[in-house]
């Protein structure tokens, strides 16, 4: 059986973030932020959160897209 102690839920993901859960849920499906689903649950790896954790500066508002 695998242990959870190695993975972050949204709501601790976004407590490290300082982002709401539903951007880190926004984040993960996107694919900006590596994790997986397990039922109704968004598992992020704690070392993938903390290298992502170093180089994510949040913003507001949309993407901007280029023309």
């Amino acid at each position: 059986m695998v242990t959870l102690d190695h993975y972050y839920n949204v709501i601790e993901a976004g407590k490290r973030l300082g982002i709401h859960p539903e951007t880190v849920k926004r984040l993960c499906r996107q694919q900006d932020l590596p994790a997986f689903k397990v039922h109704n649950t968004w598992l992020i790896a704690k070392d993938v959160l903390d290298n992502f954790a170093g180089t994510y500066i949040p913003r507001r508002g949309a993407k901007k897209k280029l023309i």
